[in-house]
């Protein structure tokens, strides 16, 4: 028999709990935290009106990524709020204490590289993504990390300052290469670190140019002197600043520092697009691409206010686009303004509202490139079924699919089936079994047992068979299971197996009746679609495999325990959840299952280590 396994305790009683506290819900704005069965916080999100937002997840129909997320919830909690300004700090401050699974886009990798000059007595400059209160100075954050190396060299060229993070016994060849003053040696005045420290920061603020300039006056000098070495050093210099700071492509006169957001949405997914303007100047760009779970326009906010929320290098001004409510557009920048301190404009005309309308369809040509890439991929899985067909020579391989055993020293046997579909997992279609009748660990009685009883019950409920059976395994595993179909079932289906080398990678596939090596190339898709196959199915088997071993584990441990049978196991389970939570629970808790508080201490001192509390409690309970 085919095992369904959940991981959600009594989920009915959760739903019938969740439909009483939508009953409830205020006409208010504020936050929503959802949880899974285990009371780990999976989802934050905010609404102007909670009653209309939480029930939203709970009817109707949803695509599949959202059902996923409803598919965990069983339970969640509110906290209202005065306004909107605040659900949206609120919702910031929540996301960062919890780290919710599917609060994917509010974790996208915001981890940029900083530039960085310390608060020391002799400062170094250098690159970092951690943001300390150190009173150091941060310039950045830079999206390209190259670009904040590559800005580093060319400063470390210009400015002498210490490399070393201790300052050592001697010179190093950092002060050979005129790239450290030498601390270490000489006497530095802190007047010469200030300076230096200053420049750096005017240079990274946009005054790059006003350096080329002096560079460029230093270079004729040593030309003229004759000094034709040192003059191509500061030309090195020049060149360097035109390729790492001048790579623009838009320019506006008033020379601030902004940024621009634009965003698209698509089938179940968001592309946030950041234009970063210094001087004036754009820079660079930013593009984050993430499912989203809730309203676009409030889940756009929330990116925004998470992507600022630990960065201390803000711009003067940011450009976003405007929501579908213009009444609202007011309230908004005000409400940004309030949690970033920073002037937040929604052009509607002009250089600045192009500038947003480009970040917008910059986001939409991203969104477009991704699904594009996922249809040829899915043109690439079509093409390699049929091309796996015709090196097997059989008529179709639409249908796949492949077995793996999962055992350790023949202990909790099981296995399992994943299905391919046209050269995709069809996971709806995956199986796993218990092995019954094998004893130790015989790979070849396991295939034997799992293969008959998958197509004995495909024959007798008159299931899809597949074109083409994949066993994990080379000749022994491919005999046993032709030998079942053939010899007791009377089914003609191919079977292959794919044998691996000696680092357990896919090598070699093996067909046909005795076997033989099919000359399948090992860069075409062919291979790459049986190794996704083996891969997947591996992984199937394993994670089952652990799953059973762990609830085994857990059946020990309380079946070992005086008082303890089959019944009050699974009863325990059913309430608590878990054996943690039954280890973590007090002795009153388990008045609701009806036991008692001598039994109850005996638990919790078998689970918790007490093992001699534990026989003690038992000696005296004992009848004898």
């Amino acid at each position: 028999m085919d095992t369904e396994q959940t991981t959600f305790p009594d989920r009915e009683k959760a739903m019938e709990n969740i439909r009483r506290k939508l009953a409830l819900l205020p006409d208010q704005p504020g936050c929503y935290l959802m949880k899974n069965g285990e009371g780990q916080i999976i989802y934050v999100g905010k609404a102007k009106v909670l009653k209309n937002r939480v029930r939203s997840y709970f009817s109707g129909s949803h695509d599949g990524k959202t059902q996923r997320l409803v598919s965990e919830i069983r339970d969640f909690e509110y906290i209202v709020t005065a306004s909107n300004t605040e659900s949206l700090i609120l919702e910031c401050n929540l996301i960062k204490q919890h780290y919710p699974r599917y609060n994917v886009l509010l974790k996208d990798d915001k981890s940029f590289p900083y530039l960085k000059i310390t608060h020391e007595e002799h400062p170094r400059l250098e690159v970092t993504r951690r943001i300390l209160k150190d009173k150091a100075k941060y310039f950045g954050p830079y999206p390209n990390a190259f670009a904040a190396q590559q800005t580093k060299k060319l400063l470390d060229r210009l400015y002498p300052l210490r490399k070393c993070r201790t300052i050592p016994d001697k010179v190093c060849l950092y002060y050979h290469l005129g790239q450290c003053l030498a601390p270490c040696e000489f006497t530095v005045p802190s007047s010469e670190w200030d300076r230096m420290a200053g420049e750096i920061a005017k240079f990274l603020n946009g005054g790059h140019a006003d350096i080329k300039k002096e560079l460029q006056r230093k270079m004729e000098e040593a030309a003229e002197a004759l000094e034709f070495e040192r003059a191509r050093e500061y030309r090195d210099q020049i060149l360097a600043i035109e390729a790492t700071m001048e790579k623009q492509t838009i320019t506006l006169q008033d020379a601030q520092d902004r940024d621009v957001f634009g965003f698209a949405v698509d089938k179940g997914w968001m592309c946030v697009q950041i234009l970063y303007m210094r001087q004036g100047k754009m820079v660079q760009r930013h593009v984050s691409l993430f499912p989203f779970y809730g309203e676009p326009y409030d889940d756009f906010l929330s990116f925004v206010t998470q992507y600022y929320s630990d960065n201390p290098a803000l711009p003067r001004e940011m450009l976003i686009p405007a929501p579908e409510d213009e009444a609202e557009e007011d309230e908004i920048a005000e409400s940004l303004h309030r949690f970033l301190r920073v002037k937040v404009l929604v052009p509607k005309r002009g250089t600045k509202r192009s500038l947003v309308d480009m970040a917008c369809d910059n986001a939409r040509v991203a969104l477009e490139e991704k699904f594009r890439l996922i249809e040829r991929d899915e043109e690439r899985s079509v093409k390699a079924a049929a091309g796996l067909a015709e090196w097997l020579g059989i008529p179709s391989a639409s249908r796949i699919e492949a077995f793996d055993n999962s055992n350790i020293q023949g202990t909790n046997p099981v296995s399992a089936m994943v299905v391919f579909r046209d050269g995709k997992p069809d996971k709806k279609e995956y199986r796993k079994y218990n092995i019954r009748t094998v004893q130790g660990p015989d790979d070849y009685e396991t295939m034997r047992e799992v293969v008959r009883r998958r197509y004995e019950r495909a024959l007798k409920e008159d299931l899809e068979l597949p074109d083409l059976i994949v066993v994990d395994g080379g000749r022994g595993h491919i005999a046993a299971a032709l030998d079942v179909l053939a010899n007791e079932l009377g089914l003609d289906i191919p079977v292959c197996g794919l044998a691996k080398d000696d680092k357990h990678r896919t090598a070699q596939l093996l067909v046909g009746d005795p076997p033989e090596v099919v000359p399948l190339p090992r860069d075409s898709q062919e291979f790459y679609l049986l190794q996704r196959i083996q891969d997947e199915v591996h992984r199937f088997a394993i994670t089952f495999h652990r799953e059973k071993r762990a609830k085994s584990m857990i059946a020990s441990k309380l079946d070992a325990i005086p008082g303890i049978g089959e019944k009050r196991r699974k009863q325990l389970l059913r309430h608590f959840g878990s054996l943690k939570a039954i280890r973590e629970a007090k002795v009153e808790d388990f008045r609701e299952v009806s036991i008692g508080e001598a039994l109850a201490r005996r638990i919790l001192d078998a689970l918790n280590g007490n093992e001699e509390a534990g026989e003690s409690a038992a000696a005296e309970h004992s009848p004898l």
